[in-house]
């Protein structure tokens, strides 16, 4: 299970770039997460 602020590794073109708040955030499917990283 992911949740917020986990660190991940990901596919070079997975998800899609958006900007919220003026801050850039990748949004990509669960399964586009290819691993979790321990911090």
């Amino acid at each position: 299970d992911l949740k917020a602020g986990d660190r991940v590794l990901f596919a070079k073109y997975a998800g899609t770039e958006i900007k919220v708040e003026g801050e850039e955030l990748l949004v990509m499917r669960e399964d586009d997460v290819m691993a979790v990283v321990d911090k």
